[in-house]
């Protein structure tokens, strides 16, 4: 049986293999703190491993917390002091690149849709084979698409060796920084506010405030609550468990008997809006703009604010029309 850590396994190897091209990296003026961020970050896969079997008492090797509480207070001073760098990618040049996509065509996109049709197989045809962890066929099956998605792209590339991919990726990672670990952080973000009272605090107030039984109101309050508080927090599975703790599921769905999979669907998706209107979503918004070498790096953003508040104004009606 495939276990769903060997996927964070490979995860932490991956990292752990770029950092040590970032220290062989010669043109990264900070390569020695760059490689030490990806490498420890890479570590803490693993070693989390054990974390998790000694507090839970699953059995296999178990480690203390503490180091790897120390592990992240680390990765956050490597972060916030700007101690990443990045160096020269090793790629093709601008010729050869142009003269492989005119050999490959749209053969370029069969990799990317390696990805999803490898996904939806193992969670929908071997989800009860036995073959992996029982409830991760879905988690499992996006790893197998990724592994697949590099054999098939060597493949149709032509491309030999190992090592190219890894340095294209190595370039990304370098790129975005550590931008890639703030959705992330932000979702276990959002589980610290519900843990500590902030969806009951707010579902208070919102009792008090709201008229009895004003549905419209409510859906109104849950839907922009969701945008409002992903563009604060930068995520919308941060936002999720905060807006539902106060609004979504104490109100729309046991005083007022919503449908519980429609509203908390469409809630979720109105958290999305939020997301298309926010630099702290840094993966989505701003890093593709310093990918893709924006003038303006919200220039993102700008482009699909429309989008998102024609959206939500959908939501909140979806919801008030469809969920009750």
């Amino acid at each position: 049986m495939i276990k769903v850590e060997w996927l964070y396994w490979l995860v932490g190897l991956v990292f752990v293999v770029m950092a040590v091209q970032m220290a062989a990296d010669r043109t990264n003026p900070k390569r020695w703190t760059s490689a030490a961020f990806w490498g420890l970050l890479g570590v803490t896969f693993p070693y989390g491993t054990g974390v998790v079997n000694a507090s839970k008492g699953t059995g296999g090797w178990t480690l203390p917390a503490e180091p790897l509480g120390v592990a992240v207070l680390a990765l956050i001073v490597l972060a916030g002091f700007n101690f990443l760098g990045k160096g020269v990618p090793v790629t093709t040049t601008g010729e050869q690149r142009e003269a492989s996509a005119t050999r490959l065509g749209s053969k370029i996109f069969i990799p990317a849709l390696t990805i999803p049709v490898v996904a939806i197989v193992c969670a929908a045809v071997l989800d009860d084979s036995g073959l992996f962890q029982e409830g991760q066929a879905t988690l499992l099956g996006l790893g197998v698409g990724c592994v697949a998605a590099l054999v098939v792209g060597m493949l149709v590339t032509g491309e030999k060796k190992i090592s190219v991919p890894l340095h294209s990726g190595r370039s990304m990672l370098e790129a975005m920084g550590s931008a890639l670990l703030l959705p992330q952080l932000l979702a276990v973000l959002g589980s610290i506010f519900a843990l500590a009272g902030v969806g009951t605090q707010v579902g208070d107030i919102m009792n008090s405030v709201l008229p009895e039984n004003s549905k419209y109101l409510a859906v109104i309050a849950y839907c922009v609550g969701m945008y409002l508080f992903t563009v604060i927090m930068g995520n919308a599975f941060a936002a999720f468990p905060v807006m539902t703790a106060a609004i979504g599921w104490p109100i729309l769905v046991e005083q007022m008997n919503g449908n519980a999979p429609a509203i908390l669907a469409i809630g979720m998706l109105a958290g999305f809006c939020g997301t298309l209107c926010t630099p702290m979503a840094a993966n989505f918004n701003i890093v593709p703009a310093t990918l893709l070498e924006l003038k303006d790096q919200y220039g993102p953003i700008k482009a699909q604010i429309p989008t998102a508040l024609a959206l939500l104004v959908c939501c909140t009606v979806i919801m008030a029309v469809f969920a009750f």
